[in-house]
């Protein structure tokens, strides 16, 4: 702020402000020497070292395109590594699915034929068991009848040969149908 001030209050002692037109004071011829020997001289110099800084930006552009093209191709292998592997994913679920359906069936008709097979052992056994009670039942029964027929021959006959002849030709009858 000092330094505005500085300007304004020469400017008010001087009464104006003007152009200087001598050109040996103002320096120009010099400036514009100093410009040229400057051309001349860097021209080769600066010319290289700005040839030198085109050639690495070339370059370096080209490198990042390059790098660019192989993210661009990588990406696009990935992405087709990407699809296969969701192929193999879908077929290894449809593979998996159809083998547990495989053996969920597999186990189902083993249980069916475990099932049949004791089922039918069962109605063997049953059956076995009802033949035991049938011919139990009917030992008894003729047992029974044996003793019956016995007790009414005895009465009926007394105690006569004839009586036990027949008694015993019944039971020899009766015998061979049992067995």
């Amino acid at each position: 702020m000092e330094n505005f001030d500085q300007i304004f209050t020469l400017l008010a002692e001087n009464g104006s402000i003007g152009l200087n037109l001598d050109i040996l004071e103002t320096g120009v011829l010099n400036i514009a020497a100093l410009v040229g020997i400057l051309v001349y001289t860097g021209k080769d110099f600066l010319g290289s070292i700005l040839q030198e800084r085109k050639d690495t930006i070339v370059k370096s552009v080209q490198d990042a395109e390059d790098r660019l093209d192989e993210a661009n191709r990588r990406l696009s292998e990935a992405q087709k590594q990407l699809s296969q592997a969701h192929v193999v994913i879908s077929e290894i679920r449809n593979e998996t699915r159809s083998a547990k359906t495989n053996l969920l069936r597999s186990d189902a008709n083993v249980a069916k034929k475990e099932l049949v097979t004791r089922f039918n052992r069962a109605i063997s056994a049953f059956r076995s068991k009802e033949r035991i009670i049938f011919l139990e039942v009917k030992q008894q029964i003729i047992s029974l009848v044996l003793k019956r027929s016995a007790a009414q021959a005895k009465e009926t006959f007394g105690s006569k040969k004839r009586a036990r002849a027949l008694i015993n030709e019944t039971i020899q009858k009766l015998e061979g149908d049992l067995l």
